[in-house]
């Protein structure tokens, strides 16, 4: 029998969550966050899907490296990751840029965030280390790429999406032979390589690798000597293994998790405004194409304990409604419509008011007489009564950040610039 099926190699694994960056194609959702800890999916923050898919797995040692703007990403995993214990030989470390390697030396890059906690990293005695971008949103069973790893006997394995080749652009792209051996790396192409047997399709980087943990030092070190490294796992360490080891691709629909409702795999960079508001609305479709409802494969977070969602009035036109909608607990939807929306926690809704392909954020306000079209309302908003968004474009783009799809970003200071 294999030793491996017994005990699995999630166990002597190490996830290393990459946590440090802004994201700043969010705008002003990331001025007092980082992208990691924007909200999504009504109860979760975007972190919580690598962690969860980490816990999932198996893993039971993970690291957290964050940098901008911390504060809110800490306080959430303090909260809501705070019950891995040592006795069972688990543990949780949060890794914020602490100027541990220099005085005046923050994070330089990717790599540079592992490099600077390697003796916190080494007394854990990992064998295996998942690097992972605590930035998108996705459910992937991370035994299956430490298997291929260890058959394959690679040096480094890298997460990769089959995507369209000509939308492999904006992509690190593996170049890779028949047997997912990757022969070249290349950072954004204007003409992507396609892959063996499957021209139209191209493997782009999820950002996600696996390493032996001695080898992975090794590299660390070697490139933290190397004074024209930009210490970034993309730019540097892969393509240097590329072209003196050996590298491999691992395709993200062999390890996906999906349930009977998911058609497809799954996976999103919710960069932009218009992406992250499209994601967020796609989970009220009566068959999303993600299932955060698959209890076999919870979605871990912080739970904060809210009363139940309560709607209230049912006059003619005053009527506490959702219809296609996701709403949290604590909301109070009082004489309000929602259709298409998406609502987190402690939201109140106001009597004539109607939301339409709304993703409203926690403890936001609604005014009574409100028309919200096609928006996203930043944490905490108090929207005026009457305010009308989403009819007039000319208007909502003087007075809000509108993006290139029409989506509206609210935040409390555009509220406050208002002459109402």
């Amino acid at each position: 029998m294999n030793d491996r099926r017994i005990q699995p190699l999630a166990r002597d694994a190490m996830a290393y969550v990459l946590a440090g960056g802004r994201g700043s194609r969010l705008k002003e959702l990331t001025d007092r966050r980082a992208k990691p800890a924007v909200y999504f999916g009504g109860k979760a923050r975007i972190i919580d899907f690598a962690l969860s898919n980490a816990l999932n797995s198996g893993i039971r040692r993970i690291g957290v490296a964050t940098q901008y703007k911390a504060h809110s990403l800490i306080r959430h995993l303090q909260r809501g990751w705070n019950f891995f214990r040592p006795e069972r030989n688990e543990s949780f470390d949060i890794l914020p840029a602490s100027q541990r390697v220099s005085e005046t030396q923050w994070y330089e890059g990717t790599a540079d965030a592992v490099y600077q906690n390697i003796d916190i990293i080494e007394p854990y005695g990992p064998e295996y280390m998942v690097i992972l971008a605590g930035d998108h949103v996705y459910k992937m069973d991370y035994e299956y790429m430490l298997q291929q790893h260890v058959d394959s006997g690679a040096d480094v394995t890298v997460g990769c999406l089959e995507v369209p080749r000509m939308e492999a652009v904006g992509f690190g792209v593996m170049h890779v032979n028949e047997k997912d051996e990757i022969i070249d790396f290349v950072e954004k192409p204007a003409d992507p390589p396609g892959i063996p047997g499957t021209p139209n399709l191209a493997l782009a980087s999820m950002g996600i690798y696996v390493f032996h943990t001695k080898f992975l030092i090794e590299c660390l070190r070697r490139d933290a000597a190397d004074p024209s490294s930009s210490r970034d796992f993309g730019k540097d360490i892969i393509p240097w293994i590329v072209k003196n080891g050996k590298a491999v691709a691992h395709r993200f629909a062999k390890s996906c998790v999906r349930s009977d409702f998911e058609r497809e795999p799954y996976w999103r960079d919710v960069g932009t405004i218009d992406a992250y508001w499209q994601a967020n609305i796609d989970l009220t479709a009566i068959v999303p194409d993600l299932d955060i409802y698959d209890k076999s494969w919870p979605i871990w977070t912080y739970s904060e304990i809210t009363p139940p969602a309560k709607f209230v009035h049912d006059d003619e036109d005053r009527r506490g409604s959702a219809i296609s909608s996701v709403v949290a607990g604590d909301c109070i939807i009082s004489g309000s419509t929602l259709y298409r929306s998406l609502l987190f926690t402690g939201v109140r809704a106001n009597s004539y008011s109607r939301l339409e392909g709304a993703v409203i954020l926690p403890e936001v306000h609604i005014g009574r007489h409100a028309q919200l079209r096609n928006v996203v309302i930043d944490h905490g908003v108090t929207i005026p009564e009457g305010l009308i968004v989403g009819e007039d474009p000319e208007l909502d783009a003087k007075r809000f950040r509108r993006s290139e799809n029409g989506i509206c970003l609210i935040t409390q200071p555009m509220i406050d610039k208002l002459d109402i």
